[in-house]
């Protein structure tokens, strides 16, 4: 049996990075600031054994630097510039992190080399800034197919599925989604449950693949109310799932 744990380390204003332990022993997902890490290490008396990275941005590997040390393995993807890094990774990977294996998915759209990692013995899922609770990645440096396809992909994991994303941004991202299908009542629950919990300052992270599918508008492209919210919108957004994705994108970049 698994004992390892998973908690979030809140960061900045928004962000999660998120520490697994197995016994004394720790790694953490995305360190973008030192300071938090090492008071966790230091309040829980462990011995930080690896870091993972999704990709590049500041805020996921701001902390990478003064982390690391001999000895302590920064994985993080092959093509990206990561501080540090001494295992490049790509799709099919496979890695050990104390004494769990996870796999290694390409997951451009965000950025071009973001990759995730995968833990099926925990049933846990790190995608970093692509999918988020409700919502997705902007598309910084990769186009609406790729980001498509990484959603798409995630998306056919085990329903199971812990989705450990790397900010809290799920009352907005659930506001947008209420837009896009305002009769969806999972979604309705699913907004007055997290909102209870950012009332008394408990994070909505991790949700699961299968709640993902029934409330994410980004993994419903699909579903017929979907593609006709697309469609007021943007005309020609119905026309395939790339299009509907892609409007849907951009009316969350506006959305307020």
């Amino acid at each position: 049996m698994n004992t390892s744990t998973i908690e979030p380390i809140p960061a900045f204003a928004d962000n999660y990075i998120w520490l697994l332990t197995q016994g004394k022993r720790a790694a953490v997902v995305d360190p973008g600031d030192p300071a938090p890490v090492l008071d966790a290490l230091r309040a829980r008396h462990l011995q930080l054994a690896a870091i993972l990275v999704t990709h590049h941005h500041g805020d996921h590997v701001g902390g990478v630097s003064a982390l690391a040390a001999p000895g302590v393995p920064v994985y993080g993807p092959a093509g990206e510039d990561i501080p540090c890094r001494t295992h490049a990774l790509v799709e099919g990977d496979a890695i050990d992190v104390l004494g769990t294996r996870f796999t290694v998915l390409d997951v451009p759209g965000h950025t071009r080399g973001h990759i995730a990692y995968y833990a099926a013995e925990l049933d846990a899922l790190f995608c970093g800034d692509t999918l988020f609770a409700a919502g997705c990645g902007r598309l910084f440096e990769g186009t609406p197919a790729q980001m498509l396809a990484s959603l798409t992909k995630l998306a056919a994991l085990p329903p199971a599925t812990r989705v450990y994303c790397a900010h809290e941004y799920t009352l907005a991202n659930l506001h947008f989604a209420r837009a896009v299908e305002p009769d969806n009542a999972a979604l309705a629950a699913r907004s007055e449950r997290c909102a209870a919990l950012r009332a008394r300052g408990t994070p909505t992270v991790p949700s699961t693949l299968a709640e993902e599918r029934k409330t994410n508008p980004f993994l419903r492209g699909e579903v017929a109310a979907v593609r006709a919210a697309a469609e007021r919108i943007d005309a020609g957004a119905a026309a395939s799932p790339v299009a509907t994705f892609a409007a849907l994108r951009a009316w969350k970049n506006r959305f307020s």
